[in-house]
């Protein structure tokens, strides 16, 4: 047990402070936060806010990519800038295919992200593209209308949301 002295003198700059009587820094909550930008589910795409903003130029032109180790041939996805199997840096964009098959899927019902509340129903799946397998929302078809091994493609698009960045994402549909 610890001793605590009590001496009713205090230095002003001692005094006690708003959290309990510690030393420890008080961090105020802002009155107001922007909500929509801090939930986004999309980040900002460009140079200066993502170190793979050249995945987000391959899809703005149609392509869909990942990062591919230079040193030991790993690829992976979603892209990344170290290799996780030799920590290497020297990574470089490669095309994947932009058709697949279904690998799995399931229907999103509740719990959303912000902004696709509305959408739901919905269905996401893992869609096997050979080299990689990736989760993506499946437009264009009910649960119903799906079975594992359907072909699908690749679908591109544009994201409008809080900020004024163009921005765009991956989806796959059936063939």
């Amino acid at each position: 047990m610890s001793e605590h002295n009590n001496d009713s003198k205090t230095d002003p700059k001692e005094a006690p402070v708003p959290d309990g009587g510690t030393d420890r820094d008080v961090v105020e909550i802002p009155k107001t936060i922007d909500l929509p930008r801090l939930l986004d589910f999309y980040e900002l795409q460009d140079e200066e806010n993502t170190q793979i903003s050249e995945f987000y130029d391959n899809l703005r032109d149609g392509r869909l990519t990942t990062t591919q180790c230079r040193d030991c041939g790993d690829l992976q996805f979603p892209p990344r800038i170290v290799c996780p199997e030799c920590h290497s840096d020297d990574l470089e964009f490669v095309d994947l295919p932009d058709e697949g098959e279904l690998f799995a899927f399931s229907t999103v019902r509740a719990g959303a992200p912000m902004g696709m509340e509305s959408e739901v129903p919905f269905v996401t799946g893992i869609v096997d593209l050979g080299e990689v397998r990736l989760s993506a929302r499946i437009d264009g078809a009910e649960y119903e209308d799906l079975s594992i091994g359907d072909p699908v493609e690749l679908k591109i698009v544009e994201i409008d949301g809080p900020v004024d960045d163009e921005r765009v994402f991956y989806r796959f549909e059936p063939q």
